[in-house]
């Protein structure tokens, strides 16, 4: 089931990134805290009413300007446009009106997107003067905020989540969907072709020949697959400084309409930033994730070469520390075959159950070998263990205190079920409630 996707678009410092960190803050269901996941994000995961959905910020829309960074800036919000079921166009309720808005508004309504008008930093609910003029934009009502004050942001959110499109299972509900993801040259394309074992996706050696998205059928030892070839994330240059933010938004909808992202990594270029991003956005999303590194046949190989590489791919992205990894060379058919074998795997451990039973028995054992930590004399309890989802698995504790619930001993429970259960591939959540909070 694909969550809908909304994007945030206005021209420069109208505050959407301050307002998508503070929706990002208000979801409070499920809280992971893994230091080096992303950097700048711009994507997030929401959750309101019971809906979720994903959240894109964009660079600020200058319609007039000539300058590349801010030119590319405006192409990164345009894509963010079409890919998205609900766009919200911030304006500045200070400023008032301007050139620009009426510009970026006429933009929105020849794209035919649904959307809501927000005019933020408006501090005082009960002096909307400047209001009145951002109707003349034709975008329906205006709905005033501060991001900054987090004033009126749940009227908004319940706006958000009335406007989305109804939850609907795909056709292909139970056929795995593979994404193949990764900076453009390093061979998503003719790993898709060497799967397919036919050229049914153009391959060239020029970044960027993959412009969407393309799906294609496939079967493997008799079950069915879909392969989403995906575009992929651009070098960084001089003058492409945020060339990099707009093309990781080509493949937030196919990571998230995928089961299992298999992560490309050129062995030449080695781990790039783009790479640690583009994997970030896929463990968040909770997604099945497979390490591919291509082009290993132009490595000169040396005792432990191997060895050697994998460790530095887990310390440059230890959020990724349960993902296989596996060498391959496209281009000489090497360990190809291995790809769709892990791949399999990851997606069936994705779907793990563990009996209730089995999983208090295992954290009681836990428990006795590390005492979990205290605070003021005040020690950490864990009542009750379940296991309340699947793609990804989600566990939920109840225990006496949050706050107790350091990060550490997160990472060490985590640990520990991933020892006792299959879990290879996938990322697994945890929910923390106290006695008498209603279960999810």
């Amino acid at each position: 089931m694909n969550k809908a996707t909304v994007a945030i678009v206005g021209r420069p410092n109208v505050g959407k990134s301050t307002f998508f960190n503070a929706i990002l803050g208000e979801r409070i269901s499920i809280v992971e805290d893994t230091p080096g996941v992303t950097r700048d994000r711009i994507y997030g995961e929401a959750d309101w009413s019971g809906r979720e959905f994903a959240l894109i910020d964009t660079g600020g829309i200058d319609p007039d300007t000539e300058d590349i960074i801010m030119q590319q800036m405006r192409e990164q919000a345009v894509i963010a446009m079409e890919i998205s079921d609900l766009v919200l166009f911030m304006v500045d309720g200070k400023e008032g009106l301007t050139s620009s808005d009426r510009e970026v508004a006429s933009m929105l309504m020849k794209k035919g997107k649904d959307v809501i008008l927000v005019v933020n930093k408006v501090d005082n609910m009960k002096n909307l003067d400047n209001l009145y003029d951002f109707y003349e934009l034709g975008l329906g009502e205006p709905v005033p905020i501060s991001s900054v004050n987090r004033l009126n942001l749940g009227d908004l959110l319940d706006l958000i989540v009335s406007k989305l499109p109804e939850e609907k299972r795909e056709e292909e509900e139970d056929t795995i969907k593979l994404a193949v993801v990764g900076k453009p040259n390093v061979g998503k394309s003719s790993l898709v072709n060497s799967l397919l074992k036919e050229e049914r996706v153009i391959v060239s050696p020029i970044p960027g020949t993959t412009r969407d998205s393309i799906d294609t059928y496939y079967e493997y030892e008799g079950e069915p697959y879909i392969l989403i070839d995906t575009a992929g994330i651009r070098r960084r240059s001089k003058v492409d400084l945020n060339v990099e933010k707009y093309s990781v938004i080509r493949a937030i909808s196919a990571i998230e309409r995928s089961d299992v992202c298999l992560m490309m990594i050129d062995a030449v270029e080695g781990i790039t930033e783009q790479d640690k991003k583009i994997a970030g956005i896929a463990h968040e999303a909770g997604k099945g994730v497979v390490i591919v590194i291509n082009k290993w046949d132009l490595i000169t190989k040396e005792t432990n070469t191997m060895k050697t590489f994998e460790k530095d791919v887990y310390n440059e992205m230890p959020f990724l520390s349960y993902a296989p990894l596996v060498f391959i060379s496209v281009k000489e058919g090497q360990r190809v075959n291995k790809v769709m074998e892990i791949a399999k795997t990851v997606a069936l451990n994705r779907s793990v159950r563990i009996s209730t039973g089995q999983l208090n028995a295992l954290i009681q054992d836990a428990v006795m070998m590390k005492q979990p930590p205290s605070d003021k004399g005040k020690r950490l309890k864990i009542y009750y263990v379940t296991q309340v989802g699947v793609k990804p698995p989600l566990f939920s504790f109840q225990i006496n205190k949050r706050e107790l619930m350091h990060f550490s001993y997160s990472r060490y429970l985590e640990n520990v079920i991933r020892d006792g259960f299959p879990f290879e591939g996938t990322s697994i959540k945890f929910v923390f409630r106290e006695k008498g909070e209603k279960e999810i």
